[in-house]
């Protein structure tokens, strides 16, 4: 059960969902509320333990590049994960690899080589993609190949319980056995013909019994096997996650998190096997994130939109653009991924970027501004408000670009002080440490653009306005952008991201 205390709180009224929720205040003195797929509401988080929170979330299966809308997903817990870290929490977030299924034993056998080669070149662009996206890495990436001990010791629990059974060397969760069966998905067990099996990983309008453990077929599965106590063969795909997150998270934890395509039947499964092995709750809250369209319609191979991170950034945009796009839209809304989208921000994220530089340019006041702090902490008020509210980051970027906007006008009336500026890049900072777009880093201009920027200055203070502009498309050419201001020329260096 989940733990309530205090008073009422009523959710937002998204489609069917309301209800009256318990609230306690945490260290900030507000309250983060969430969606939970399990009961369909927005409710308060309380993590299991006070001040730590225990995540698992469904890794990719490392048989292909990994597309948008998977890093959508990916996203989506990033930024929970941040958030919670903002909120003073400390996070341990374990993402598991499915390395052996199906779809990876089809590819190794296509390419001729072994399953950990063909997984393991997969599993590096993932990473590499993560950190395009500038994506928190993990507590944990445990692998399936490298836990089938844990998930053999798990299937063993459910045939001794009486809730699996072997059929040609296989063994099958008895869904008819688990009572609560379809509370996550909505999903009834009640038409299921008697013990009807599937071996495929997935299946999409009825429930029926689900492989634990595949037998060795020579024809489908090559030399993809392991010899265990309860036969030669190899993991069904749902208990692979049961078996790693009670690995390092315990036998009930606090979130489960992925795309909502996996409620049904992966999570559902999930819950069944892992209750019914252990008779605790398995997960406390459930948090699926919804679809991403390209150009208005779904990824498919038949309309060839599939789109990865390398194909966007062989077209010239950044990991940071994507990035921020992918942010947008609230995790539980469609999001639309667009070239007119990366347009916009890329438009965003120069009004953040100039915002920073003005801060690091402008010239200090002699006195603070006394509106300032009030400023401040306003933004910090509004953005913690807005992602109280489920995650609420369109809420949240409005705060902080009213506060760029409103900040703006401050400095232009009234001036700011040394002291006032480094108030707002802190705050500035501080938000960052959840969205992860600005660029802080410092940027060192070689000696040589330093010369070629003093020549323009002559240049221009001679009129030679041709000379001018030359010497400007040559440092663009080497990455270096000019602004011209009644202060002088300013330089910002465009990050390339190579492919």
């Amino acid at each position: 059960m989940l733990r309530r205390k205090g008073g009422k709180l009523l959710t937002s009224l998204c489609g069917v969902e309301v209800s009256c929720i318990v609230v306690v205040k945490g260290g900030s003195g507000m309250v983060l509320m969430l969606y939970n797929t399990l009961g369909r509401r927005v409710e308060e988080f309380v993590p299991i333990d006070e001040g730590h929170v225990g995540i698992y979330t469904c890794g990719p299966t490392v048989y292909d590049y990994g597309h948008i809308g998977n890093f959508r997903t990916f996203m989506a817990q990033d930024l929970l994960r941040r958030y919670l870290k903002f909120k003073g929490y400390r996070v341990t977030q374990v993402m598991n690899l499915t390395d052996v299924d199906d779809k990876t034993i089809r590819g190794a056998r296509r390419e001729g080589v072994g399953l950990q080669e063909y997984t393991d070149r997969y599993a590096e662009a993932f990473f590499k993609d993560l950190d395009t996206l500038r994506i928190e890495r993990a507590e944990q990436y445990p692998r399936a190949t490298t836990h089938i001990g844990e998930m053999v010791r798990l299937v063993k629990v459910l045939l001794e319980k009486g809730y699996a059974y072997q059929r040609g060397g296989s063994v099958y969760f008895d869904i008819s056995k688990f009572k609560d069966y379809g509370e996550l998905s909505g999903i009834k067990a009640k038409k299921i013909q008697s013990q009807a099996r599937v071996e495929a990983d997935e299946y999409k309008e009825e429930a029926r019994d689900f492989a634990l453990w595949k037998a060795w077929d020579e024809e489908d599965d090559g030399d993809v096997f392991w010899e265990t106590e309860i036969g030669k063969g190899r993991p069904g795909w749902h208990i692979e996650c049961s078996a790693m997150s009670i690995r390092y998270l315990g036998e009930t934890f606090d979130i489960h998190s992925g795309g909502i395509d996996l409620i049904f039947p992966h999570h559902e499964n999930e819950i069944a096997q892992t209750e019914a092995a252990t008779g605790k709750k398995f997960v406390n809250h459930w948090i699926h994130v919804e679809h991403l369209m390209i150009e208005g319609q779904k990824m498919s191979k038949s309309l060839g939109n599939i789109l990865t991170v390398r194909d966007i950034l062989s077209k010239g945009y950044s990991g940071r653009t994507i990035r921020y796009l992918l942010l947008t839209a609230h995790y539980r809304t469609q999001l639309n991924f667009t070239e007119a989208g990366l347009k916009q921000a890329e438009a965003s994220l120069k009004r953040l970027d100039d915002f920073l530089h003005r801060l690091k340019t402008v010239e200090p006041a002699a006195s603070s501004n006394p509106d300032v702090h009030g400023r401040c902490a306003e933004v910090l008020r509004r953005f913690e408000e807005a992602m109280d509210n489920d995650l609420g980051i369109p809420e949240a970027l409005a705060a902080v670009f009213d506060f760029i906007r409103e900040t703006n006008r401050l400095i232009d009336s009234m001036g700011a002080s040394e002291k006032d500026l480094q108030e707002i890049r802190d705050v500035m900072l501080r938000l960052d440490t959840v969205l992860g777009v600005l660029e802080t880093e410092a940027e060192e201009l070689p000696e040589d653009l330093r010369r070629l920027i003093e020549e323009r200055e002559e240049a221009r203070k001679r009129r030679d306005w041709a000379r001018a502009d030359k010497i400007r498309a040559e440092l663009l050419a080497q990455g270096v952008v000019l602004e011209d201001t009644p202060e002088g020329a300013t330089w910002k260096i465009i990050k390339k991201q190579s492919v």
